[in-house]
């Protein structure tokens, strides 16, 4: 197997624009993104936001939402993800040198807690879903922030690789930690069985880097 010698990187900034600490709390900053600064001169970078997005309440890190000097109590969580999504796409417009540095987004990972989703209307999560959907399709169609993505993708200077792994994730209602797993009481849909599904999001990875 031929071994690569790159440069990695991990943050643990969920949203990619900032967490700002204010006097008056924490801002999230639509149009800051500071924190760039450690994916510079990477050889490969790989990103991905969404989950955090839709958190609220107590389960959100921020206060309030900043954008310049105008602070709002909150917004829409789709239009906020699509600034902070243009805030990063234009990082990495002014920063990336293509030549030197791959950049990958990695799609937006689904969750089953709707049966109606899949066809199943009498199932109100993805609980005993021992195999994977049929067929190409699903019956819920795409998640609204895979437009999101898409769309700011689509705007870019710099290519940017997309690993679409939504619809692949959608079809598997089958993979998420459950109480199968024998920790867990009830099913996580925010995550995925290991091994399992990651591998194949894994896989498509590889395959990108080494063509």
């Amino acid at each position: 197997m031929q071994e690569y010698d790159v440069s990695v990187t991990f943050t643990d900034n969920l949203f990619l624009v900032d967490l700002v600490n204010n006097t008056d709390g924490v801002a999230l900053a639509l149009d800051s993104i500071q924190g760039g600064k450690e994916w510079l001169g990477m050889d490969v970078l790989i990103f991905n936001s969404w989950h955090w997005w839709i958190r609220s309440g107590q389960g959100q890190p921020w206060n309030y939402i900043q954008i310049g000097n105008q602070k709002f109590k909150d917004m829409d969580r789709l239009d906020a993800y699509s600034k902070g999504m243009s805030t990063w796409s234009k990082w990495v417009d002014t920063n990336i040198d293509p030549a030197k540095t791959k950049v990958f987004f990695q799609g937006i990972s689904p969750i089953h807690y709707d049966g109606h989703l899949w066809g199943q209307p009498n199932a109100k999560t993805c609980t005993e879903q021992t195999k994977p959907l049929s067929g190409s399709t699903y019956p819920g169609g795409p998640v609204p922030s895979q437009g999101v993505v898409k769309s700011v993708l689509g705007k870019m200077s710099k290519p940017v690789t997309l690993l679409d792994l939504t619809l692949l994730s959608q079809l598997r209602v089958d993979a998420h930690p459950s109480k199968y797993e024998g920790i867990h009481s009830n099913n996580d849909c925010s995550h995925w069985c290991l091994a399992g599904l990651p591998d194949t999001w894994n896989q498509l990875l590889y395959a990108e880097l080494v063509l």
